[in-house]
């Protein structure tokens, strides 16, 4: 019945803000863009899962920020990659480590939005 996940997207209320961010930003391929009138955006390789950009205009409230589905971005280390976002200006949670298994940390989108880097953990000592 299904193939694979295809895209996953977050609302925004800030169009032009959250193009920069993730276009500019974290530096993400644009995979399509429809409009801005319309006010969708993906972002991703053309063949690949992607994440998308979707304009809320409404009705209030803006759907929560917290609870949904959230996208994971896979890295070699993931200290590496918050210390880069933070030099980026993008808010970021301290890397947790689940030794053994993975190192991780959420970072949010001007909005709110999570997002999270994950990669190996630190060697053990």
């Amino acid at each position: 019945m299904f193939k694979q996940p295809n895209i996953t997207f977050y609302h925004v209320t800030d169009w032009q803000r959250a193009k920069k961010f993730y276009g500019e930003t974290l530096g993400l391929p644009v995979a399509a863009f429809i409009t801005d009138e319309v006010g969708w955006m993906e972002f991703g390789e053309k063949n690949g899962a992607r994440l998308a950009i979707n304009l809320w205009r409404g009705p209030e409230p803006v759907p929560p920020k917290e609870g949904g589905a959230m996208v994971v971005f896979e890295v070699e280390d993931a200290f590496k990659a918050v210390e880069e976002l933070r030099r980026r200006g993008v808010r970021c949670d301290d890397v947790e480590v689940v030794p053994g298994m993975v190192a991780f940390a959420t970072f949010y989108d001007p909005e709110g939005n999570q997002l999270q880097v994950a990669g190996p953990p630190p060697p053990a000592k």
